[in-house]
């Protein structure tokens, strides 16, 4: 039976009958609304994130299957960061600090074929690093580092339960993270406001320049005499 394939990333629980979904399905004469409808229960649970979806219809009964695949890799890091967007200087600002746990958690979402485990977690730890985010309360790269060492290979293969940070943990870090970075900037200003204003003179170079001003005075006096 002829199949026709329409591929698509859409909002999570949120896909519509606009584009890019409603004007590539009306020409194959399929009920949108069905197939809307299904897709958005599908996706109900990735809520704010873009998904990818395929639809695959049957050209001769209008039949319909849906496909869903997982988001980016970022989508889910900042799912589970409860952030809206990575940092604007990933190496300078972080803005959200994860439990490796979540991390591997993230890891096994997006597991393929293609990746073992191990590799999988490594890659989701370099997202990080471009987002801004700690894991561990360390730089990405040097978690990554002891994924090498075997520190984690008993999460990573099941053998250790995860425990992964709850809503509330990972808000009070991320709070701990911005005041961190509020007291960072305000003594960075501190340090800078005497470069601004102008360094004060000490004592000794004040009554120096009283007497710079002072001999100016001393020869009018000699001239007039």
């Amino acid at each position: 039976m002829p199949k026709q394939v329409i591929e698509s990333l859409v909002k999570g629980g949120a896909a519509s009958a606009g584009p890019p979904l409603g004007p590539a399905l009306g020409p194959i004469g399929v009920n949108i609304s069905e197939v809307i409808a299904e897709i958005n229960k599908k996706t109900e649970a990735m809520k704010g994130m873009d998904v990818p979806v395929k639809v695959i219809v049957d050209s001769d009964t209008k039949e319909f299957k849906i496909e869903v695949g997982t988001p980016p890799t970022s989508a889910l890091i900042k799912k589970e960061a409860k952030i809206d967007k990575g940092s604007g200087v990933p190496n300078l600002e972080k803005i959200a600090d994860l439990a490796i746990d979540n991390i591997i958690n993230i890891a096994k979402v997006k597991q393929t074929t293609d990746y073992d485990l191990k590799s999988k977690v490594k890659e989701v730890l370099g997202s990080c690093v471009s987002l801004g985010i700690l894991v561990n309360g360390k730089d990405p790269r040097d978690v990554q580092k002891e994924i090498d060492q075997g520190l984690y290979d008993n999460k990573i293969s099941g053998k250790e339960e995860l425990k992964l940070m709850s809503s509330e943990e990972i808000e009070k870090r991320k709070t701990e993270l911005k005041a961190r970075a509020e007291k960072a900037k305000e003594e960075k200003r501190e340090e800078e406001k005497p470069a601004k204003e102008g360094k004060a003179p000490a004592e000794g170079e004040e009554k120096t320049e009283e007497k710079k001003e002072e001999a100016p005075a001393a020869e009018e006096k000699k001239e007039s005499k």
